[in-house]
């Protein structure tokens, strides 16, 4: 049951006369009673709309956030896009001054934004440029 279902139900309760108690509201919305005395005291300050009014933590503000982002998910889509967390790091530094730790870059790129780093498959240095074209050519 959502918080200002609860709270409006606690009204319904108390305004009904169905329950004559804190102890026995508490009980039947499966709230503590401090609980129960917290709401009440909402609804005497501020009425209906003090007491359905639900206060959210505003979270820490991102580092990174419009055009800086703007620009990085462009230059992520970018073919060359970067080889290296290590080298975005470096980028923030010089496009922008944003000093950010690894693990930041690191989680903001790969889980918040969903981007892949675009790295080549390894390539040996011994291998002559000629066999692997007429691998390709041969190939069935």
């Amino acid at each position: 049951m959502s918080v200002p279902k609860e709270r409006l139900q606690m009204l319904y309760l108390l305004k009904s006369g169905q329950v004559s108690s804190r102890r026995s509201l508490a009980e039947l919305i499966g709230r503590d009673q401090a609980t129960i005395t917290r709401w009440l005291r909402k609804y005497k300050d501020g009425g209906r709309d003090g007491l359905l009014k639900v206060k959210h933590a505003p979270g820490k503000v991102s580092i990174i956030s419009g055009e800086t982002l703007e620009r990085l998910k462009h230059r992520l889509q970018e073919p060359q896009g970067f080889h290296s967390y290590g080298q975005i790091q470096q980028w923030l530094v010089a496009e922008y001054g944003l000093n950010i730790a690894y693990k930041t870059v690191y989680e903001l790129v790969r889980y918040r934004m969903g981007a892949k780093l675009k790295v080549p498959r390894p390539q040996s240095l011994k291998q002559h440029p000629l066999s692997q074209s007429h691998l390709k050519k041969n190939f069935p």
